[in-house]
């Protein structure tokens, strides 16, 4: 049972991770790559802790 709890949490982190460096382009921050990588990995921590983040985050996975 764990192990489904664990592959849906990865699903979910990648599915994430995968939405918002598609739909980066429409968001407020610097295009560049670095930034792109970083804040895509670090999604989960940034959307709990950072209003603007979470306003940017939400419109990257519209459209």
């Amino acid at each position: 049972m764990s192990t489904l709890i664990f592959i849906g949490l990865i699903g979910v982190y990648g599915g994430g991770a995968w939405k918002f460096w598609k739909g980066f382009e429409r968001t407020n921050f610097n295009p560049s790559l670095t930034n792109r990588i970083g804040l895509s990995l670090l999604w989960p921590a940034l959307f709990i802790t950072n209003q603007s983040y979470r306003r940017n985050f939400r419109k990257a996975l519209k459209g």
